[in-house]
């Protein structure tokens, strides 16, 4: 086995001992992970390694001085790094092993992976076009190169008009000696049994007859029964294909099927209110919902961009590391969040080329009517894959959180519109749940 062997049993064996995917999402580290590699904790792996008996120091040429004498003591066996309490310099076991206390992915991969777990299978939408190009000569046209001449279609156009127009021609001459038949009788005789012989070929074969073949048949009907017609298939398979009919109206060309290539790109807004009653517990849980939701898209787009959005009473755009950290102590006015969300995609994410994505979370308390009167028309106003409200309410009992009701009973499940309730980490899965699947189904 080859270092690459030993690699791939590895990631092999992280894999059967990483964190359970739910698990990870709803109470793991998210901390270790960037916005680009997923870092799910390993339980147990025991990688290889000599180890050595500390007892085991002696043996021929190890000795120091004089030799000892038979059965006496040899000392106690010298100290072993890491086997020391003080903090000295000497490394730890492991210390330079931090990587492998993590089963690392790609957001693909995690997609992959969280499709599996919760049933789902999302397509992506191409939205913008980056390239046209040729597929297959699949479509057909009457001119072109060459190049494209299709000519296996052009031999059975051929070979159909050849089988169409070919005739037993010793049969008709047969008809030409019955007695008083001359071209033009043939002809109709012919033409009558289907025979796709010409009148001219009738005349020319009859002048070839000497006289004393033209009355070798008292009748057709005694031609007929003592003359077999030979068939065509018979015919060619004896004496095989000489000439093709070909013709330019059969000619087509091969044309290549123009492609278009779509790049899947998405932008995701996630809004989160940071007024004074949103508190610790809170800001956790929204990190614990939007971080999958984000690694999720990441994996499923070509080009997944994200815009963050804080709010009280006025909205705000920040980074990812003050997002789920930052926190204010003002009022709340939710609305805020979406006219900024509208306007920064309406500049930079136009509709026609980016899939767009809204997911707020909050604990639902908001000012007086502002989700009636200016949220819900915001929403409906805001053209998205999907939108989303997270109520995070450790309590779950605040008097003032209408919000997620407010928004759930105006849109009723219709549409393109989710709203799931987080209490603790245990929801968090049921909510990303609830969130995908809704995209699933519109």
């Amino acid at each position: 086995m080859g270092l690459r062997d030993d690699l791939d049993r590895y990631r092999e064996v992280g894999e059967e001992k990483r964190e359970d995917l739910s698990d990870f999402i709803q109470y793991g580290d998210l901390g270790q992970s960037r916005p680009d590699e997923v870092r799910i904790p390993i339980k147990i792996v025991d990688l290889p390694e000599f180890a050595y008996d500390p007892r085991d120091q002696g043996g021929v040429g190890q000795g120091q001085g004089d030799t000892p004498d038979v059965g006496a003591p040899v000392g106690e066996p010298e100290p072993q790094s890491g086997d020391s309490d003080d903090d000295g310099d000497g490394d730890e076991p492991g210390e330079e092993g931090g990587e492998h206390e993590y089963y690392e992915m790609d957001p693909e991969e995690f997609a992959q992976e969280l499709d599996e777990e919760l049933g789902l299978d999302l397509d992506p939408k191409g939205k913008k076009v980056i390239e046209e190009k040729e597929g297959d000569f699949t479509d057909i046209t009457r001119s072109g190169p060459a190049s494209t001449l299709d000519f296996e279609r052009l031999f059975k156009e051929g070979l159909k008009r050849k089988l169409a127009m070919d005739f037993d021609g010793e049969y008709v001459r047969e008809a030409l000696r019955v007695d008083g038949w001359g071209p033009a009788r043939v002809f109709e005789w012919a033409r009558a049994n289907h025979i796709p012989v010409s009148r001219a070929w009738i005349e020319d074969a009859y002048e070839e007859l000497s006289g004393d073949e033209t009355d070798r048949w008292a009748s057709i009907e005694e031609m007929e029964s003592n003359v077999d017609k030979e068939s065509t298939a018979t015919r060619i398979r004896r004496e095989g294909v000489d000439q093709i009919p070909f013709r330019r109206e059969d000619e087509r060309y091969r044309y290549p099927e123009i492609i278009e290539e779509r790049e899947k790109n998405v932008v995701v807004v996630n809004i989160r209110d940071v007024s004074g009653s949103m508190r610790q517990s809170k800001r956790e849980l929204v990190e614990r919902t939007f971080t999958p939701l984000d690694w999720y898209l990441t994996g499923k787009y070509d080009n997944a961009e994200f815009v963050y959005i804080a709010h009280d009473a006025d909205a705000w755009e920040v980074d990812r590391e003050e997002f789920f950290g930052i926190r204010s102590g003002g009022g709340t006015r939710i609305s805020s969040a979406y006219e900024l969300a509208a306007e920064i995609l309406e500049e930079r994410y136009p509709w026609n080329e980016w899939n767009r994505y809204v997911f707020a979370a909050g604990d639902s308390e908001n000012s007086s009517n502002d989700t009636e009167k200016n949220v819900i028309p915001l929403m409906e106003e805001i053209a998205a894959n999907l939108h989303a409200y997270v109520e995070t309410q450790p309590s779950g009992n605040a008097i003032n959180a209408t919000h997620a009701p407010e928004v759930e009973d105006h849109f009723d499940e219709r549409g393109n519109v989710a709203v799931a309730y987080v209490k603790s980490a245990d929801d968090v899965v049921a909510a990303i749940d609830t969130i995908l699947s809704t995209e699933e189904e519109s």
